[in-house]
């Protein structure tokens, strides 16, 4: 188990932090999510055009993409990554490298603050992930979609051996509920990717109904906008 898992959970990872009165991924977000008791914060990067990684979800601001602006044409409320990491010294960070352009200003703030034991690298675009995970290794990381594919068909086939060799590289799968009709978090399949040596979170779940499923289902997490509620459930 990487040293950025200190159990096998239940782990409440913060989506964008606890944004109910506030910005979401802003360092007031992330400090509300944590005084709620949340495990790892979760947030997004992207990177400008002069190189810094920032705090933010959307790919634009007011139809203006990120990356063509500058880190002072941004609004205030956005932090970098650097100063989050800094902000939160000892705090645990899912980051989902947005843009091209955060692979390298992000595993710079890593490398620089020595940060490597309490990161996960994730995207939805494999070129980025694994980027970024060369330019920073030794964090933790968990599949892009194209890459967790093909290791959710072999666990439907019960190829667990398959599972495992796809899985080898990742220390976390992070994924929906389900996905074109098929339910990709069932009892059975959680089995299957624990055994090839993951943990399990799933993504973005407010109900707390099913979080309890899910829970019974095996998973190792849950990504919520609502650390609040996962806290009441999962931590009492």
């Amino acid at each position: 188990m990487h040293s950025y898992f200190e159990n096998t959970g239940p782990h409440i990872l913060a989506h964008q932090g606890l944004a109910l009165d506030c910005n979401p991924n802003t360092l007031e977000a992330f400090t509300k999510a944590l005084a709620a008791g949340a495990d790892y914060i979760e947030t997004d990067a992207h990177g400008t055009k002069d190189g810094i990684a920032v705090l933010f979800h959307d790919d634009d601001i007011n139809g203006v993409p990120i990356s063509s602006l500058e880190f002072a044409e941004l609004p205030e409320y956005i932090p970098t990554l650097k100063t989050a990491l800094e902000h939160f010294p000892q705090e645990k960070f899912n980051i989902d490298i947005k843009n091209s352009e955060a692979s390298a200003p992000v595993a710079q703030a890593i490398n620089e603050l020595k940060a490597h034991h309490r990161i996960l690298l994730t995207s939805f675009d494999a070129n980025r992930r694994k980027v970024t995970m060369q330019l920073a290794p030794g964090t933790a990381s968990s599949p892009s979609v194209s890459e967790f594919t093909p290791a959710f068909f072999a666990a439907l086939c019960g190829q667990q051996w398959l599972v495992s060799l796809l899985l080898k590289n990742f220390d976390a799968v992070q994924i929906p509920a389900s996905a074109i009709g098929l339910n990709i978090v069932s009892p059975r399949l959680v089995k299957i990717y624990h055994a090839a040596g993951v943990m399990v979170h799933v993504w973005t779940i407010n109900d707390p109904e099913q979080m309890k499923k899910l829970l019974e289902a095996g998973v190792n997490g849950i990504v919520t906008d609502r650390t609040d509620i996962a806290v009441k459930l999962l931590k009492n």
